[in-house]
């Protein structure tokens, strides 16, 4: 078991407290991260702060390649980046290979947004007083980035914050998932690596107290999290001056139209309902299928999510890996269990398998304020409703106090535009799941899922 030390500015540093990493699968520590105290915490600010003149001045070009060499870096060590995200949220090794070339897509999609930071040019003769008038715009970098970011993607949505900071000129300071933190740790080291001025960024895993320190202290002037909505607007409520940028969680809907082609419906909502056992934040959650297509779908998905198998995220044979922990397995268990005491029928799964994983599950009859449909079940968990018509269908995915993404599978180009103009949700993926995302798309939610946007530019 290796010990791993921060990355303060560019340089390993040490401390006496230290987080032990648990690999889901096998439930043993799988490696130790040094913890960071307040000390680390402000000596990382301190270096943020110092580096962003620096940073500020350094040409497009220059940002450019480094971010571009970054990406390259990543490329050739896609096969020990991944695995050592397997093993520390225990995510099956295939899409762990897929989070790694999106990491390093993230990286090179920065390098191009980069070189395009303009402005514009306005004229402001619009009033006959300012005839010969004219205005110019140009974006200038805010300071010191504070990201905190989650377990399920540990690399890429630390890319997700850390990539466009760069090209954009700001210092960032990241502070990890204590779950996940060696996969942050060493994509800063790739990034100083490819020419990163010392100084720029920092990865500093720690308690709450410590990461609440950063966040209030007036020198950090971007807060951006992703997480549970929760924590999220709990933590802006704090910072209320400081710009904000939240990515928070769902219970994402998905309406099949009565035009959908349902084996292709049932394929994509099989990936889409249970890949990653659930733990994304756009994991398909709630369905609402047309009532001519209701009995042969349940029964398709039943089937297919019966077919799934469940193992070592190591083989590249494995759909579903662990749950995150214990405690999130047990709350799912008691979700699932509340919903059928409630007088929902339980179609597949609901169990508990070898003390990891969740099987894949599918209810429905579901009420709309049992918790696995109106909170974030982030579990293997799909609710399947009967709906008579589209229209009820986007009120069904609109009752939500959230509103990331939804899907809609239809081939009436009417529905398709009414889905786009009618769903509360900062996204809609037309003809796929809601999981769907590419990482230089504007992504973001509304209402409880979040406020502002991702998504490089």
């Amino acid at each position: 078991m290796e010990t791993y030390p921060l990355n303060i500015g560019g340089e390993a540093v040490r401390t006496g407290e230290f987080i032990d990493v648990v690999n889901p699968y096998s439930g043993e520590v799988a490696h130790r991260v040094c913890r960071a105290g307040v000390d680390e915490a402000m000596r990382a600010l301190a270096a943020a702060e110092g580096a962003r003149e620096g940073l500020r001045r350094l040409p497009s070009y220059a940002r450019a390649e480094i971010l571009l060499e970054a990406s390259r870096k990543i490329s050739e060590r896609v096969e020990a980046l991944s695995r050592v995200i397997t093993v520390e949220c225990g995510k099956p090794i295939r899409d762990s290979v897929a989070e790694v070339e999106r990491t390093s897509l993230t990286f090179r999609i920065a390098s191009e947004e980069a070189k395009r930071m303009g402005g514009e040019v306005i004229p402001l003769d619009l009033n006959a007083r300012s005839v010969g008038r004219w205005g110019l715009t140009r974006r200038f970098p805010l300071g010191v980035v504070f990201g905190i970011t989650p377990f399920n993607f540990p690399m890429n949505l630390v890319a997700h914050k850390v990539a466009p900071a760069i090209a954009s000129g700001n210092t960032v300071i990241i502070r990890p998932s204590s779950k996940t933190p060696l996969s942050a740790i060493l994509l800063a080291e790739i990034l100083y690596d490819a020419g990163l001025p010392e100084g720029v960024l920092s990865v500093i895993p720690s308690g709450t107290d410590v990461a609440g320190r950063l966040l209030e202290d007036e020198r950090t002037k971007v807060f951006s999290f992703t997480g549970s909505a929760e924590v999220g607007w709990r933590l802006k409520a704090r910072v209320p001056r400081k710009k904000t940028l939240l990515e928070l969680g769902g219970n994402a809907g998905l309406i099949i139209d009565a035009s959908a082609e349902l084996g292709y419906a049932v394929k994509r909502c099989t990936v889409g309902a249970f890949s990653y056992a659930g733990q994304i934040c756009i994991s398909l959650q709630r369905v609402y299928v047309h009532e001519g297509l209701y009995e042969g779908f349940l029964d398709a998905l039943a089937a297919s999510a019966s077919g799934l198998r469940l193992g070592d995220p190591m083989d590249e044979e494995t759909d579903i890996g662990p749950m995150i922990d214990r405690e999130n397995l047990v709350r799912v268990r008691s979700w699932v269990d509340e919903a059928v005491r409630g007088g929902a029928r339980l179609v597949t799964g609901g169990r508990i398998r070898d003390e990891v994983f969740y099987e894949p599950t599918i209810l429905t009859e579901v009420s709309p304020e049992m918790k696995v449909s109106c909170m974030e079940v982030f579990a293997p968990v799909v609710t399947v409703q009967r709906i008579k018509d589209f229209r009820e269908g986007i009120k069904a995915v609109n009752d939500s106090v959230y509103g990331l993404q939804a899907g809609v599978f239809t081939t009436d180009i009417g529905n398709a535009f009414r889905a786009f103009e009618e769903l509360e949700v900062g996204g809609v993926v037309i003809n796929d799941v809601p999981t769907y995302r590419v990482d230089h798309m504007p992504y973001g939610g509304v209402k409880m899922s979040g406020f502002g946007r991702e998504g490089i530019r």
